[in-house]
């Protein structure tokens, strides 16, 4: 029930930021022309007047958010496309990273954690730290040069970098090659190819090696903390002594209970990754939200700048709307409670 303020409360920050701007600044999210018009050109009165670019603020506002509404986040110009358009061509490079590493770092996160926790001070619970220590610690695109240069220049197994290789992307743009999803592993097995859908799957191995080792190590440490926590409550304890073997007390009701810090903790990273991987996009040369961020922020493109801000914050938005759905599935009692607060 509260999605709709909190989205209208986020336009309401993204309005304000252009109300930072003047008229004239302010026209140029809607200028299709690159380089713009001169700013003595009679094109911007005609804009200014057209956009409501001089009105009251409410007016202004209402203008803006009926641009919004129908897929109208500015013209960028690095991109020389529509903000939209740019912002969807690029999302699924960065989207297919996250499918295959989110599932990972959470599942294999998870289970390390309980395993830490469960086994606190043997070897298993020092090695699972180390681990998370490192994973920490390790900057993104060192990881990433250092795997290109094992994988790529010494044994040649993987490529560098890319979303495909020369010969599979002239397939791709081929017009017996159906796009469905724009994204290439789906895509390809659809279209019965599995030759490319393996040479796109080597094409993401590195990059979401880097994305799985660097945030992954969050994922331990907090599930890690919330077990140890768990574990020392009283019905833990009057679980064991009602004769339950250490498999239920942990599955059944440890590990589920320590799962709602992890589970907000999860829907942060994801909804992070999945609106741009700055690093990681770069170090690869993959055309992805966090590349296209970073063009947009060196030549100061304010309508992408703008834009990318908005996606972000309803990524973010409907992604805490699913973790509030899981915590319901996950603690029964917070069912219950809104039942009652109702």
């Amino acid at each position: 029930m509260l999605l709709l303020p909190v989205l209208i409360g986020i336009s309401l920050f993204v309005f304000g930021i252009t109300m930072l701007f003047s008229p004239r600044q302010r026209a140029e999210l809607y200028v299709r022309n690159n380089p713009p018009l001169p700013w003595d050109d009679e094109g911007w009165k005609n804009i200014i007047k057209k956009y409501n670019l001089n009105g009251s603020l409410e007016s202004q506002y209402f203008s803006w958010m009926n641009e919004v509404l129908h897929g109208s986040l500015g013209y960028s110009y690095t991109a020389n496309q529509p903000v939209i358009a740019a912002i969807l061509e690029r999302f699924p490079a960065t989207f297919e990273i996250v499918l295959i590493s989110a599932p990972v770092i959470m599942i294999l996160g998870i289970w390390l954690g309980v395993q830490s926790a469960v086994h606190r001070n043997t070897t298993i619970d020092h090695a699972t730290r180390t681990i998370a220590i490192l994973g920490w610690s390790l900057p993104s695109f060192l990881l990433g040069i250092l795997l290109v240069t094992i994988f790529y220049v010494h044994l040649g197994w993987l490529p560098r970098g890319g979303r495909l290789s020369s010969h599979a992307q002239v397939f791709v743009n081929s017009g017996s090659f159906m796009r469905y999803t724009r994204l290439n592993v789906i895509d390809t097995v659809l279209n019965g190819q599995l030759w490319v859908t393996t040479d796109a799957l080597l094409h993401l191995l590195l990059p979401a090696t880097v994305v799985i080792v660097v945030n992954m190590a969050l994922i331990i440490r907090v599930m890690r903390s919330s077990m140890l926590e768990v574990l020392n409550k009283s019905y833990i304890i009057a679980a064991r002594a009602k004769g339950l073997t250490q498999k239920q007390v942990i599955n059944k009701h440890a590990r589920r209970n320590a799962l709602i810090p992890t589970i907000t903790i999860s829907g942060m990273l994801v909804s992070g990754l999945a609106t741009g991987l700055i690093i990681t996009e770069t170090v690869f040369a993959i055309g992805g939200l966090g590349r296209f961020a970073v063009v947009a922020a060196r030549w100061i493109d304010v309508p992408s700048l703008l834009g990318l801000a908005m996606f972000a914050a309803v990524v973010i938005v409907l992604t805490n709307l699913i973790v509030d759905i899981l915590y319901a599935y996950i603690d029964p009692r917070i069912r219950f409670t809104g039942k009652r607060g109702l």
